[in-house]
């Protein structure tokens, strides 16, 4: 059955709070049992915060235009009373639960949100220009577009998302999700403005997106405020095309829980300052990721974005001195092609090395594409971590144990290399494996391979 904002009161003008009448569509598709509410073609609605609930499909015809309010003190405060030693605080994503949330839904089993309209995130309300690379909150923490917690067999399909002023598509302690064949089209300049960030979930599947933002397209976390749910587990993320100033595809850098059995495949990242980023800082383990049949092209993006164009980097590093990272084991790469400023880099720590990688058909081609210095890597965030300056090697190791590079190659291109060094070096590591590994170092004074 479908259940129309207009019947319920919506204005649909563009300028009239629509939430109220949104809402009411929403609790009385609820209360009959479920069905859809419809925002119709050609109709622009301008709502406050929504609560999502069970068996509800909030559905947006082709030419729908739903915007979130400028106005944040009439936005839903879902996690409202949170303490920190009888403190009240203003929770954020990273440390605790979001505090603002323009759609919001927590044991709303069977929900979904629906296509081909668009949901706007009206980000220019809530942000500022801080340099001309860079803009970010006029405060922080700023609403998260979609946030649904302790959800299981919920939709996202078709949808376009657009213009999040902080995280777009936020599931927490969900489990069986479904993000299929949506389009989120953030600015690149505004930071925080992460793409979807399964949290805490499981059996999760995001297949088909186009996805271009600030910051990283598809991020795994397990973050702090949300450990009363279990690991983020049994993720597929297939046939997606994504464009990021930040990671195209990250795990972390809230990991505070574990990451287990995740697979990526048939994939293109383009124009991205980072392709694939294992970043690991806080406590969770991640093992058990395989990366398959994925395009990377990367180039180097201003230094207010984390990253200095790696298309594969894995790090493991204490986000504060005295609490150990978790540790990163069972990795796999196949069937991949990077056209990229800098190298693969693997950076383990004291006591703490990544253990069991293996590249197989991994091909690296260097050049210079940016108007940015080169020859550096990024280590950030972490204690005492930044960026370090290094002749970028085809590929760097550091604190591997159990590493297998098989029927890889590496080219270095264009006439500045100077930024270039080794076509393979490892250092600390345990376990090398070169088999049919094919390339020369940048310059001819260096050793293509070094293992130190």
């Amino acid at each position: 059955m479908d259940f129309y904002a207009e019947n319920y009161g919506a204005a649909a003008d563009g300028i009239t709070n629509d939430a109220h009448a949104i809402q009411a569509a929403i609790d009385a598709c609820h209360e009959s049992g479920g069905g859809r509410v419809v925002l119709k073609s050609g109709k622009k609605y301008y709502s406050s915060s929504l609560i999502l609930k069970g068996n509800v499909d909030l559905h947006l015809e082709r030419g729908a235009f739903l915007q979130a309010h400028a106005d944040i003190d009439t936005y839903f405060h879902p996690n409202a009373g949170q303490k920190d030693n009888g403190v009240n605080v203003i929770g954020t994503p990273v440390t605790l639960k979001p505090s603002y949330a323009f759609i919001y839904a927590k044991d709303a089993d069977f929900c979904a949100i629906t296509g081909p309209g668009v949901i706007d995130g009206n980000a220019m309300a809530f942000v500022k220009r801080v340099s001309q690379y860079y803009i970010t909150g006029d405060f922080y923490p700023r609403p998260t577009l979609i946030y649904v917690e302790h959800c299981s067999h919920i939709t996202f399909s078709e949808i376009i998302l657009q213009n999040a002023p902080f995280w777009t598509l936020h599931p927490a302690g969900c489990d069986d999700v479904l993000i299929s064949q949506i389009r989120i089209l953030n600015s690149l300049e505004v930071a925080n403005s992460d793409g979807i960030d399964p949290d805490h979930s499981t059996n999760v599947r995001i297949i088909g997106c186009h996805i271009t933002c600030a910051d990283d397209c598809i991020c795994l976390k397990s973050s702090a405020g949300n450990m009363e749910y279990g690991p983020t587990k049994n993720v597929v993320i297939s046939n997606c095309t994504l464009i990021s100033t930040s990671a195209a595809i990250k795990i972390g850098t809230e990991g505070t829980g574990n990451f287990e059995n995740l697979i990526v495949d048939n994939c293109i990242i383009s124009d991205s300052n980072r392709g694939i980023s294992i970043q690991i800082r806080d406590g969770g383990n991640v093992r058990n990721a395989s990366f398959s049949n994925i395009i990377i092209e990367t180039r180097r993006f201003a230094d207010c974005w984390w990253g200095c164009a790696e298309p594969i980097t894995i790090s493991t590093h204490n986000r504060v001195e005295d609490i150990p990272s978790g540790h990163i084991s069972h990795i796999r790469f196949s069937n991949i092609t990077c056209d990229s400023e800098n190298g693969v880099f693997l950076s383990g720590s004291e006591g703490n090395a990544i253990e069991d990688v293996t590249f197989e058909k991994v091909h690296v081609t260097m050049r210079a594409k940016s108007k940015w210095p080169r020859g550096m890597y990024d280590l950030r965030p972490g204690f005492g971590k930044g960026i370090e300056q290094i002749k970028s090697p085809g590929f760097l190791l550091r604190q591997v144990d159990g590493a297998v590079i098989r029927n890889c190659s590496v080219t270095f291109e264009g006439e500045d290399v100077s930024d270039f060094g080794e076509a393979f070096r490892a250092e600390n590591c345990r376990g090398v494996e070169l088999e049919g590994f094919s390339g020369q170092a940048a310059r001819e004074e260096l050793q293509d391979i070094v293992i130190c």
